[in-house]
């Protein structure tokens, strides 16, 4: 088994033929994909789906935080016009939550 490491913050960049290949299926109309290796999934099957908690939209809850001046400074400058910041702050403690998990369940027996 492989294992990668991904900075969810810093992705590798695209190749061309990556970006090429993402223009064409943007461009694609739904009903010119191919579906037929996709199994039909039931109405049952909808209902006892699972939201995976890393990739669903989760609620936001405010609070106070006291972060050091520097880090604080580093993510105002590298956000754009100054704004977002708070959102790449919490994209960075989500990409350190699920490099955790991930960490924990490959120790797990």
């Amino acid at each position: 088994m492989v294992y990668y490491e991904l900075d969810l913050l810093n992705p590798p960049p695209l190749t061309d033929e990556q970006i090429e290949r993402l223009k064409a299926l943007a461009n694609m109309r739904d009903e010119d994909i191919d579906t037929s290796d996709i199994p039909v999934l039931s109405e049952e099957a909808w209902k006892n789906g699972i939201r995976n908690p890393y990739y669903a939209r989760a609620l936001k809850e405010q609070l106070t935080i006291r972060l050091d001046a520097d880090i604080l400074d580093w993510f105002k400058r590298h956000a754009k016009d100054g704004k977002g910041y708070q959102t790449d702050i919490n994209k960075a403690l989500r990409a350190y939550v699920v490099t955790q998990e991930r960490r924990a369940a490959k120790k797990a027996p």
